[in-house]
Formats: structure tokens, C-alpha cells, sequence
């Protein structure tokens, strides 16, 4: 679902690019702290869904979309929750105060979804460790699971996919390497192999050539063992 962030504060409209890159059932298609510029915008592209700030300088959020000739779905959002009622006289799909926490945030872009008509996923399986807004949502097949870093033994690239070896299962995701990399908290995880990402906290053994996580042996490249042993000197190194 193609969607657009119109909000004048850079702080909000950075807080919600990362919900919507790291949501995989939505796709950015700009960001605006400019209502103007996101007019002209929306005059020349299609946007199915806008995450539209109310209280901006110029135009507010309102009058923006009473602009509009062909107007998409909206969800509101606003640290004013006095604008709460008003906007429900645009149809919009939900109204969002700010700050946005993310687990508010998809419940709005799924009501989106069936406003619509969209095909979501089946099933969204969330990871059974407490609640916690680093959690990553990963697309397998029709179904995306929620997984907390934490859980993340280590991730293997294989072919067109990465799996993601968790404490419960292997979770098979349609990520690039550098997609995965980008996904998860560098002090929590180190590239250690062409092939491999390995979460630091669950490392077992190190050997000079490889390390061992829970009884998998996973080797350590040439071109990442300087970096790696920075952090993890062994003897006689």
C-alpha cells in the first residue's frame, strides 16, 4: 500500500518513515514537511493512504485535503487531541496523538487496509516475549511474524531470502543482506561472513576460524574477522 507522511515537525515525520519502512505491507512513497509540496505531489503521483499531520504552517492538515480533487485515506495525527472529532467529518480512517506508539500505529493501518479492500497478510504471529517497540516484523509467505532482537540467534542469507534463526523457529524473510543489516541494532549484532549476521549476546564458543551458536558452527570471513576480533580479542592474537 503506497502511502505519503505530511507533517511539519521533523521529529514526528522521522517517527513515522520508520514505522512505514519497517511495516512490510506498506511502501513509502514520499515524506513532507511541506503540505504545499506534498500537494503538488499528490497532484502528479498516486497515494493510496497519507499519514497527514492537522496543526502545519501555510495550510493545516484540513484544509489540504478539502484541496484534494481525488482524496485518499487518511489517518490524522496531532499532539491536539481537540481535533479529534473534527476530523472524523473527513472520513478519515483513524486519528493518531502524537507521540505514536508503533502498536497504535498498526492498528490504524490495518483499519486502512480493510477501508481498501485490501488483501493483508493472513496472520500477524507476535513473538511471546513482552511487549517492546524494537521488535522487528518479518514477512514469511502469508504471515508476519513479530521478533524481538533479542530472540535472534543469528541470520543466514540464502538465495533470494534471509532466515532468521530465532530461539523458537527459523523465520524465512524476502530481506537483502543489507536490508537485514539495517533491521537490526548494531550493538547487538555483527557481520561476521558474506553469509551470515550473528547476535553477540548468544555466542557460545569463538574459535580463530568460526563461532558456535547453539551447536552451529558459523564461519568467520576474512574480510570481517579483523573487525570482529576488535571486539572478541583471542590468545595470541
Amino acid at each position: 500500500m503506497k502511502c505519503i507522511v505530511v507533517d511539519d515537525e521533523p521529529f514526528a515525520l522521522d517517527l513515522i518513515k520508520g514505522y512505514i519502512e519497517k511495516t512490510p505491507f506498506l511502501e513509502l512513497a514520499g515524506a513532507f514537511s511541506n503540505p504545499l509540496k506534498a500537494m503538488q505531489f499528490l497532484m502528479a503521483n498516486q497515494a493510496e493512504l497519507v499519514f497527514l499531520d492537522i496543526n502545519m504552517p501555510e495550510i493545516s492538515g484540513l484544509g489540504m485535503l478539502n484541496s484534494l480533487r481525488t482524496k485518499p485515506l487518511v489517518i490524522f495525527i496531532t499532539a491536539y487531541p481537540e481535533y479529534g472529532a473534527e476530523s472524523y467529518n473527513y472520513d478519515a480512517v483513524d486519528y493518531l496523538l502524537k507521540p505514536v506508539k508503533y502498536e497504535r500505529f498498526l492498528k490504524a493501518v490495518n483499519k486502512a487496509y480493510d477501508a481498501a479492500g485490501k488483501s493483508k497478510p493472513e496472520k500477524v504471529v507476535t513473538d511471546t516475549s513482552r511487549d517492546d517497540e524494537s521488535a522487528l516484523l518479518l514477512k514469511s509467505g502469508s504471515q508476519v511474524y513479530r521478533v524481538l532482537p533479542k530472540n535472534i540467534l543469528f541470520v543466514e542469507g540464502t538465495g533470494n531470502y534471509m532466515a532468521f534463526y530465532t530461539t523458537g523457529k527459523k523465520i524465512l524473510s524476502l530481506l537483502t543482506m543489507k536490508e537485514a543489516i539495517a533491521h537490526l541494532p548494531a550493538d547487538q549484532f555483527v557481520r561476521v561472513h558474506k553469509s551470515y549476521i550473528i547476535s553477540l549476546a548468544h555466542i557460545d564458543v569463538i574459535e580463530r576460524h568460526q563461532v558456535i551458536i547453539q551447536g552451529h558452527r558459523i564461519p568467520i570471513g576474512i574480510t570481517y574477522r579483523e573487525q570482529f576480533f576488535a571486539k572478541y580479542r583471542m590468545p595470541g592474537k
